[in-house]
Order: structure tokens, then sequence, then C-alpha cells
């Protein structure tokens, strides 16, 4: 029995030194320094301190061509317009209506075509505008009321946002003759006709342009001829339009400004306004000439409007005092588009 003791000594020896170092610590020493074991377990379970290298690639984006079928729209840098006006007024009476009143009868059309090119720097406009009117009146016959040819035309280049380089040619005269009628017992006296007086007139300058609804020209080199060339018209119209008796041609040069304003100004009511300042060269302010054109259209449905038309004309050639004419109408209106 005493034999085996050493052997039975190691092992118990060897048995508890083995559950000792089994036993948790707090503190360890390495180097004859004590070493704090949970600071040491803190660090370990940090996960900022022992994440996973992550290794990152920059997401390249590459374009594919992918074939489109594009609708198949046309473009077109021309805008056009039409405008067709047809006014119609009747009175009508008995022969024994004791309020008096003569039976008439008037007929009034106004057709605006007006087409516009546009594509920058480079803008076209042409318009035309053909204004004809009558009436009749019981025992007085047919009579004219109004009557007007405008052809304008319009090409211009862009300096700036608002400012263009234009250069414009211009006709203006009208269908039928015109006449006087000083009384019933004397006959009526013809005082205008076709190109009598007609005008002609080409202007360069600079245009104001800061809107889609108004313009201003400004043409500071304007030639124009006023064209008489009914050798007759002298007879009852004794300025002759400014041409002399034995031409038929007055050539100007002067300057011009032409305003234009094209807008609806209220809903269903639209305003086409023109103003003409025309300055002659060389001659006396007398001569300075003023002219405006309005139309103002009060659309009660898609075809029916009421127009009312004026004109103020003063040009000391034409006649020494100012001129108008004004005409109020219903009728049909047709535009397009």
């Amino acid at each position: 029995m005493f034999k085996r003791s050493p052997w039975l000594f190691f092992f118990l020896f060897l048995t508890g030194t083995i559950s000792a170092i089994a036993q948790p610590t707090d503190t360890i020493r390495k180097d004859s320094v004590k070493v704090d074991t949970n600071l040491i377990n803190k660090y370990r379970l940090d996960p900022r301190r022992n994440a996973l290298p992550v290794r990152s690639r920059p997401v390249v984006i590459s374009p594919e061509m992918i074939p489109v079928t594009l609708p198949d729209y046309k473009f077109s840098y021309w805008h056009k317009w039409i405008i067709f006006n047809l006014n119609f007024n009747q009175a009508a009476f008995s022969n024994n209506w004791t309020g008096g009143g003569i039976s008439s009868i008037a007929l009034n059309t106004n057709f605006d075509f007006k087409a516009e090119y546009n594509k920058s720097p480079l803008n076209y406009t042409t318009e035309l505008n053909l204004v004809y009117g009558t009436s009749e009146v019981k025992g007085q016959g047919v009579r004219k009321t109004n009557d007007r040819i405008f052809f304008d035309n319009k090409i211009a280049t862009q300096l700036s946002k608002k400012w263009l380089f234009f250069g414009s040619l211009t006709f203006e005269s009208q269908f039928a003759n015109g006449y006087n009628y000083p009384g019933d017992t004397i006959k009526p006296q013809k005082i205008s006709g076709f190109m009598a007086p007609g005008y002609l007139t080409e202007s360069v300058g600079f245009e104001y342009k800061p809107s889609k609804f108004f313009d201003l020209r400004l043409g500071t080199g304007t030639a124009r001829q006023t064209f008489v060339l009914d050798r007759k018209i002298h007879m009852y119209q004794t300025d002759n339009y400014g041409v002399d008796t034995n031409k038929t041609v007055l050539n100007q040069l002067a300057f011009q400004a032409v305003a234009t304003l094209d807008k609806d100004i209220m809903t269903n009511v639209h305003l086409n306004l023109r103003y003409n300042l025309f300055v002659p060269y060389g001659e006396d302010q007398s001569f300075v000439s003023h002219r405006i054109d309005a139309i103002l259209t009060a659309k009660i449905n898609r075809l029916m409007a009421a127009t009312v038309n004026g004109t103020f004309l003063y040009d000391k050639s034409t006649a020494p005092k100012p001129q108008g004419t004004e005409s109020v109408g219903l009728g049909v209106i047709y535009k397009f588009p």
C-alpha cells in the first residue's frame, strides 16, 4: 500500500493544478504587470475594433442604347390664321308707319389672313385684310359703306430678346369707286377708286416686340409712293391726295412708326388695334399723318359675334380736317384654326 502512495499523491496534485487553472480570474500578471481581464474581454467584443475588412468597389453605370420608335410628328415653323366675318343689318317699315323711317339693308364683310414664320433669328409675317360693305336705302339706291385693301409683309432678324431689325413692304388701296353725294338733284361726284389713291410703302428700321400681342416698328428709313391713276379724280378732290395733277405718282421719304395690339381684353372680347404715324422729311409739320384702325369683336357663341369697326384719319393731303368712320354689326364669324 505505501508503494502506491507516490503515484496517488502525483495524481491528486495534477488534478488540483488543472482545477486551479480552470477557475476564472480577474487579473493576470504579465512581465510583472497586473492586467484587468475585463478590459481585455471588452476590447475583444467591440465590433468596431474587431470588424472584418470590407472591400468596396465603385458602382459603374454604362449607358445602353435601346432602339425607340418615335411618333411620326412633323414640326412646322409656320403659323396661320384666317378670320372671316359677315355682318348683316336690316330695317323695314310699312308705307303707313307713322313713326317715320326708311327701309334699308346693309352687308359688311371682313376677311383677315395672317401667316408667320418664326425660326430664330429669322421672323417673317404676312397679313392680308380685305374689308367691304354696302347698304341700300329706299329711294337712294346702293351705296358703299366700307372699302379697304391692306397687304403687309415684314421680315426681321433678332438683335436681342426684344429688339429686331426689320424690312417691310405694305400696299393699301380700295376695291370700288367712292362718291360724294351733295344732294338728290346733283349727280354723285367720284372722289376715289382703285389705285386712286393707292399707297406702296417700303420701310427699314427697328422693331420692339416685348410680347406676342404687342409690337412697335420704328421705320427710320421709309419711302412711300402715292398713286392716283384716275386723272379725273382731282375735279372733285381738290388736294388730289398730294399728287400733282399732271402726274400720277408722288414719292416721299419719311419716318414711320407702326404700333399694333392684338389681344383678348376680357373673356370672349378681342381687340385689334393698329396705329400708323407718317412724318415726311423736309415738309411742314401739318403734313404729318395719323391713322388708327380698331376692330372690337365680342363672341356670342362659336359662330356668332358682335363687331365694332372704327377708323380715325388725319392726313392733310387727303382732307383738311380729321376724318372718321364707324360701324356696328351682328353676324357670323369664322376663325381657323
